[in-house]
C-alpha cells in the first residue's frame, strides 16, 4: 500500500509537468511578452483610432497586438463573429480594413485529445488500480505457500565473537573447538575413519554462557552459521512446525558445511506423550520431524547441529541418543578465577578507578552467572553515574552487589524506634552466631537498612567456592538461621514476624537433610520421596510418597528435633555472649551499618559479660520506647 500511493504521487507529478511542458509551447504566449487582459470596449476604442495592427481570434477569446507591439487579451461572445462584435460598439468598415484580422480554429487532433484524455486517465487509474489488486492477491497467495518456511538468521561479520572473549569453560571450549576444526579440516579425521558429530548440546543453568559459547562457534568457523529460536517452529496449524524445520535443514543443507543453531531447544524437544495434546499435536510433529533431520535415512550430510537449553531433564530420550546429539557439554557456574576473568571482560570499557580490586569483587560474588556479573558491572557504572562521579570505585561493585541480591536500599523508609531496635537485635543474633560458628561462612556485613523487602540481612560469603557440603555445616547453618528468632525472643521478650522467612529456610533445609540427604541419626542414610515430573506444566509439582504414614511422623519428629536443637545452640551462644550482643546492637543503632571489618574488632574488644553494662543498655533502650 504505501509503494502504491508513492507510485501514484510520482505519476500525477509527472503529469502536471508534461501539462505544463505543453501548455508552454502550445500558446504563444510562453515565446512573446506577457499580454495585457482589456475589456471588449477599450479593444473598439483602439481599432477606431488605428492603434491595432493585428487581431487574431480563436473562439471567443481575442488577441491584438498594438502598433507598438504590445499584446492585448480579451474575450467576446459565442456565436458572434469579430467584426460584428466590433461594428455593435460603432468601428467602421475603414478602421476594419486597417487591422488584419485571423479567425484561428483548433486542430482536430487537440479537439480528440480534449475529448479522450479524460477518458483515458480515469481509465489509467482503474487499471492501476487493478494491478495493484493483482498484487496483493499473489502476495497473500505466496503468504499461503511460504507459510511452512521460517525467517533463518545467519551470523554476520559485525557480529564476530571468538573463544578469546569468553572467559573460563576452557574444557567447553576445547570440546567446541574440535567441531569447529572437524569443519574447517574435516581430512585429519577422516583418514583415522573418524565421523563428523551430529548434534552438540549446551546444558547449563541460565546465564551461564550458552547463547554466548554458540556465538563464538560463528566467529571461530569459517563456514554459514544460521541461528534461530525453537519456539519460531510451533504455529497453531499442525503441520507448519514440521514444515518449518524441513526448510530449515534444506536451507542450511544447501549452504553445507554448516552449523545450524537451535537456541532454547526445549520449546519443541520436550517428553514426548506427556503433554495433553496426545500423539499428533503440533509440537510432537515438530520433534518428530527434527529426530527424522538429524538421523534419519540421509546420513550424508555435513550440518552439525548446535542446541542450547537449560531444561535437559525434561527432553525426550530420542533426541539425545547418540547418533543425534552426540555430544552433550554441560556449563557449570563459573568459580571464583573464572568469575574474575568475567568481570575483567565486562570492565573493558568502563572507566575504573585504579583501586578497584575485581578479585574482592569475585569473592563476594559466589553463584553469580555470567549474565548475573555483567549485570553487577552494568549497575556499578549506573551507580557512579548517579553519584556523579568520573570513575566507579569498590564501594559502587560492593553495593552493586546487594542491590543485585536484595535490591536497591531503602533508606527513606519509615521504622519505628521499636521495630528498629527489633531488627537490630535479630541481625546481632545471626552475625553473633555466626561468629561463634567456625564452619559456616564469615560475616562480611551488617546492615539494618531496608533492602527490597528485607528490614535489614547478614551477608556472609564464603572464602572459597564450595561443590559439597557436610552435615556439621548444615547443621550449623540452622543454628545461624535461628539466631535472630532466638535474639528477639531473649532480649525483646517477644518474637516478630521478621524471622518468618528464617524459619521457612530453616524448616526446608532441616527437610531436606533427613529426606534427602540421609543425613539424620535416627533414620539413618535412607532417601524418601520420589520426584515425578509434569512435563507439560514445565516444572516439578508433585512427589510419589514411597514411605509409609509412620516413618512420616518419624520424618515430622526429627525435623522438629533438628531445628529445636538448633535453637537450643543459638539460644546458649547468645546467652553465653551478653556484652558481644549488647555492644553490636547498639552499635548497629547507631552507624546502621558495619563491615566486616570493624564487626570482628568489635568482637574481639567485648569478649567478657560485663552485666552491669549489658543492664545499662537495656534500661537505655526500654526508656527509649517508652518515650
Amino acid at each position: 500500500m504505501k509503494n502504491l500511493f508513492k507510485n501514484i504521487a510520482i505519476g500525477i507529478l509527472v503529469f502536471i509537468l508534461l501539462s505544463s511542458i505543453f501548455s508552454y509551447f502550445w500558446t504563444e504566449e510562453g515565446k512573446m511578452n506577457a499580454p495585457q487582459k482589456v475589456s471588449l470596449s477599450e479593444l473598439a476604442f483602439k481599432v477606431k483610432n488605428n492603434e491595432i495592427k493585428n487581431i487574431t481570434v480563436s473562439d471567443v477569446n481575442i488577441k491584438a497586438i498594438t502598433q507598438d507591439d504590445k499584446i492585448l487579451t480579451t474575450t467576446k461572445e459565442s456565436g458572434v463573429s469579430i467584426v460584428e462584435t466590433l461594428k455593435n460598439f460603432g468601428v467602421s468598415d475603414e478602421n476594419l480594413t486597417k487591422v488584419h484580422i485571423e479567425i484561428k480554429t483548433p486542430s482536430d487532433w487537440l479537439i480528440l485529445a480534449g475529448m479522450i484524455l479524460p477518458s483515458l486517465l480515469s481509465l489509467g487509474l482503474i487499471i492501476l488500480f487493478f494491478v495493484w489488486m493483482n498484487k496483493q492477491a499473489q502476495k497473500g497467495v505466496g503468504q499461503a505457500f511460504s507459510f511452512g518456511k521460517v525467517n533463518l538468521k545467519i551470523s554476520t561479520p559485525k557480529e564476530k565473537i571468538t573463544f578469546k572473549d569468553v572467559a573460563g569453560l576452557e574444557e567447553v571450549k576445547q570440546e567446541l573447538n574440535e567441531v569447529v576444526e572437524f569443519l574447517k579440516s574435516p581430512k585429519k579425521f577422516l583418514d583415522l575413519g573418524a565421523k563428523i558429530p551430529r548434534g552438540v548440546l549446551l546444558m547449563g543453568p541460565p546465564g551461564s554462557g550458552k547463547t554466548l559459547l554458540a556465538r563464538a562457534v560463528a566467529g571461530e568457523a569459517n563456514v554459514p552459521f544460521f541461528h534461530i529460536s525453537g519456539a519460531e517452529f510451533v504455529e497453531l496449524f499442525v503441520g507448519v512446525g514440521a514444515s518449518r524445520v524441513r526448510d530449515v535443514f534444506a536451507t542450511a543443507k544447501r549452504a553445507a558445511p554448516s552449523i545450524l543453531f537451535v537456541d532454547e531447544i526445549d520449546a519443541v524437544g520436550r517428553e514426548r506423550g506427556a503433554g495433553l495434546g496426545g500423539g499428533n499435536d503440533e509440537r510432537e510433529q515438530t520433534l518428530n520431524q527434527i529426530l527424522v533431520e538429524m538421523d534419519g535415512f540421509e546420513r550424508d550430510t555435513n550440518v552439525i547441529v548446535m542446541a542450547a537449553t537449560n531444561r535437559p531433564d525434561v527432553l525426550d530420550q530420542a533426541l539425545l541418543r547418540p547418533g543425534r546429539f552426540d555430544r552433550r557439554i554441560y556449563l557449570d557456574l563459573p568459580d571464583l578465577n573464572e568469575r574474575e576473568e568475567i568481570l575483567k571482560i565486562h570492565c573493558r570499557n568502563k572507566v575504573m578507578a585504579k583501586e578497584v580490586n575485581l578479585r574482592r569483587v569475585a569473592e563476594r560474588t559466589p553463584g553469580f552467572s555470567g549474565a548475573d556479573l555483567a549485570n553487577l558491572v552494568n549497575e556499578a557504572a549506573i551507580l557512579a553515574a548517579r553519584k556523579n562521579k568520573k570513575e566507579i570505585n569498590q564501594t559502587e561493585f560492593f553495593e552493586a552487589i546487594e542491590k543485585v541480591i536484595l535490591g536497591p536500599e531503602r533508606k527513606h523508609r519509615f521504622i519505628s524506634e521499636k521495630e528498629k531496635n527489633i531488627i537490630a537485635y535479630h541481625e546481632a543474633g545471626h552475625a553473633l552466631v555466626a561468629y561463634h560458628s567456625p564452619e559456616v561462612d564469615p560475616v562480611q556485613k551488617i546492615s539494618i537498612i531496608s533492602r527490597g523487602q528485607a528490614g535489614g540481612y547478614t551477608l556472609k560469603i564464603p572464602l572459597e567456592d564450595r561443590r559439597l557440603a557436610t552435615k556439621k555445616q548444615f547443621l550449623a547453618e540452622l543454628v545461624v538461621l535461628m539466631g535472630g528468632y532466638v535474639a528477639e525472643k531473649v532480649y525483646m521478650g517477644d518474637v516478630s514476624t521478621g524471622a518468618s522467612n528464617d524459619l521457612k529456610e530453616a524448616s526446608e533445609l532441616a527437610r531436606r537433610l533427613v529426606m534427602q540427604y540421609g543425613m539424620s541419626d535416627n533414620l539413618g542414610p535412607i532417601s524418601f520421596g520420589k520426584s515425578e515430573d509434569l512435563i507439560f506444566l514445565g516444572r516439578e509439582i508433585t512427589t510419589e510418597k514411597n514411605y509409609s504414614e509412620k516413618t512420616a511422623i518419624e520424618i515430622d519428629n526429627e525435623v522438629k528435633r533438628l531445628i529445636d536443637e538448633a535453637t537450643k545452640k543459638a539460644e546458649k551462644i547468645i546467652k553465653e555472649n551478653k556484652k558481644q550482643i549488647e555492644i553490636l546492637t547498639k552499635t548497629l543503632l547507631e552507624k546502621e551499618v558495619l563491615e566486616k571489618e570493624e564487626f570482628e574488632k568489635l568482637m574481639e574488644e567485648n569478649k567478657k559479660n560485663d552485666i552491669s553494662e549489658t543492664s545499662q543498655i537495656k534500661n537505655s533502650i526500654a526508656r527509649k520506647q517508652n518515650k
